[in-house]
């Protein structure tokens, strides 16, 4: 799936997101971190929801940006209280097309605990327990990572296997400010990730000084942290980032079968070299050790109970979480929540997300149109639509400026997708470069050689974690059966998506088995009786591609306490830190007294980008890899 900036890089799942890219960003604009998200600029674009995170990649930032499935129905089939009621406006899309995989649907998969589950789990509390005596040596952050005083930075040791706790370790990297306000109210510390798999939130301590953040720093010491594998956390890497980040590249809407053979050629190229240049320690890249990753940083940090916002992807391996250490939890909000059904982690979850940025790239051509006078690109959708066409046509004969292919000219646009602030920057480059002047564009689209690094590493953790998280079709056919009947309807993201995530199909270790979450009987009897989960927060907007809003209700009918906060007729991937106050003061009053506001509550949705009169900074927030593996 994919991600955005402060938020994660779900892939084109948005889970897909090829990493750095659109790693949301509290709601401010700013990415959280360089990216690594679920986001890479696919075969043209994409991205690691949870992209960020990957195809279903999804990330994303306190509002944001970062690498799950919107028309997919919830998968759960337990009796639940009935979801809040829908805006005017449709959410749900035409049923899913995607009946020919058969894995098992997520109402029959299987709810055991994982294979080795009571090994890891002495290994996670013996890891906790070392940690805890330990504690974290904050000290000035290294100048790699670019963090001024006051803000300090840290390592914390987890093993690389929790099965052998006392075997291999990896170090964590951490990253910390104090709360500003009186030690009489501080409630401890406050732990962010924005998503993917891929993204870091090494740069959220910075967020404590913006306005949107202010009441929640002055109690909270802001902690953010590269998961395993991600950034100086024993990253992974599998191929060269000059590789990774070649441009120009294609991106047919419609492949031909040619095109085809090559997506999959590169994929088994790109699984090769995870696996020459990662080794053993691949199968090490899961949610599961994610979230036992995130218990021994709790014990680390000395909290008896743990306060966690994830965006993203950041949502998923939270509530896995809160599924395995259910006591563990005092406050968690999960920020465009990605779908957790164990029969959509994540094939379908990236199926339903290619067909969620359909629709909100309709929303983007709707707003254009009734924007023609500004932008002279079209006065309806399907005429913006020609204009965006006339414009890939042109750069399959000539790149703008060598660089700007079709593939970068739509991970460019999948960005309308994640944040709005895309919406006016996205419609003056198109404009311009139909009138001659390939500028704007080239700046919008073109990768930055400087970021190819961190995208390339986004992108190797976002595919070993998804790939190793749960079953995929092994069978080619199956891809193109499902993609080519969904890109009928919906060719926006579809095959870029597809190029995110094959790997998976190729891929060489055993998947694991998605964790049945929000069943506490489903990892041993130990969880159940007097342990429950707090009421947690969930934030979701109606029109959320990168994570569609169907699985905020699946999510919110898994946790009977979870209070679902929902953005109407909106999009923006990432909400925490945005425009909304109805949605910031929900969070706030959370985060501050532990209140919830009942098990539903609807904000207004923010208002829509106007034209701008001049061309503003193009928005940090959001931001897209060099192109995705696997793409000819």
């Amino acid at each position: 799936m994919r991600a955005a900036a402060l938020y994660g890089i779900l892939g084109p799942l948005s889970l897909s997101l090829v990493m750095s890219a659109l790693l949301a960003t509290p709601a401010t604009g700013r990415p959280l971190a360089a990216a690594t998200a679920p986001a890479a600029t696919a075969p043209a674009a994409a991205t690691n929801p949870a992209t960020p995170t990957a195809s279903p990649r999804s990330a994303t930032a306190p509002a944001g940006t970062v690498p799950a499935g919107t028309a997919g129905a919830p998968s759960a089939t337990r009796s639940a209280p009935a979801a809040p009621a829908a805006s005017t406006a449709p959410v749900a899309t035409a049923p899913p097309v995607w009946t020919t995989w058969s894995a098992p649907p997520a109402s029959v998969a299987p709810a055991a605990a994982p294979p080795g589950d009571a090994a890891a789990t002495r290994g996670v509390a013996f890891a906790a327990r070392r940690a805890a005596q330990r504690g974290v040596a904050f000290r000035r952050c290294p100048r790699a990572e670019a963090l001024a005083a006051p803000i300090t930075c840290g390592k914390v040791s987890v093993p690389l296997d929790y099965a052998r706790p006392r075997g291999k370790h990896i170090a964590l990297t951490v990253s910390r400010i104090r709360a500003t306000g009186p030690k009489a109210r501080r409630q401890g510390a406050l732990v962010y990730n924005p998503g993917g798999p891929g993204a870091s939130s090494m740069a959220f301590p910075e967020y404590a000084a913006e306005d949107a953040f202010r009441r929640v720093a002055a109690v909270y010491d802001f902690v953010g942290y590269a998961p395993r594998g991600v950034g100086r956390s024993a990253p992974l890497s599998c191929q060269r980032p000059t590789a990774y980040a070649k441009a120009p590249t294609s991106s047919p809407p419609h492949p031909t079968a040619a095109f085809k053979r090559r997506l999959v050629a590169r994929a088994r190229a790109y699984v090769r070299g995870c696996v020459r240049r990662s080794g053993r320690a691949l199968a090490h890249y899961t949610t599961l050790n994610n979230a036992r990753d995130l218990e021994v940083l709790r014990a680390a940090l000395g909290q008896r109970r743990l306060t966690f916002v994830g965006a993203s992807y950041g949502t998923y391996y939270g509530a896995v979480y809160a599924t395995l250490f259910p006591g563990r939890v005092r406050r968690m909000v999960f920020d465009s929540v990605v779908n957790p059904a164990p029969g959509w982690i994540w094939y379908r979850d990236n199926l339903d997300q290619s067909l969620a940025f359909e629709r909100r790239w309709r929303d983007w051509r709707r707003w254009v149109a009734r924007h023609h006078t500004a932008y002279h690109l079209g006065a309806t959708a399907d005429q913006v639509l020609a204009s965006y066409d006339r414009a890939r046509r042109r750069l399959a004969r000539k790149p703008a400026g060598g660089v700007v292919g079709t593939a970068q000219l739509q991970s460019a646009f999948l960005r309308t997708g994640y944040n709005d602030a895309y919406w006016d920057p996205a419609a003056r480059a198109l404009a311009a470069y139909l009138r001659g002047d390939p500028e704007p564009l080239i700046e919008l689209a073109a990768p930055d050689p400087a970021e190819a690094a961190d995208d390339e590493n986004g992108n190797a953790v976002y595919t070993a974690v998804e790939c190793n998280d749960a079953p995929w079709p092994r069978a080619w056919a199956t891809w193109d059966r499902d993609n080519t009947a969904l890109a009928r309807r919906a060719p926006f993201e579809t095959w870029d998506n597809v190029a995110m995530n094959l790997p998976c199909a190729f891929w060489p270790l055993k998947p694991g088995r998605p964790l049945d979450v929000g069943n506490l009987e489903a990892v041993g009897p130990r969880r159940t009786g007097r342990v429950t989960v707090p009421p947690v927060l969930l934030l979701s907007a109606e029109r959320d591609a990168a994570t569609p809003y169907a699985g905020a209700k699946e999510l919110w009918h898994r946790l009977p306490g979870s209070s679902l906060v929902t953005e109407r007729e909106a999009g923006t991937h990432g909400l925490w830190g945005g425009p909304n106050d109805c949605v910031n003061r929900h969070v706030d009053a959370y985060l501050l007294t532990g209140k919830t506001p009942g098990r539903s509550a609807f904000c207004a949705p923010r208002p829509e980008p106007t034209p701008l009169p001049e061309p503003g900074p193009l928005p940090e927030s959001g931001k897209q890899p060099a192109a995705i593996p696997g793409t000819p």
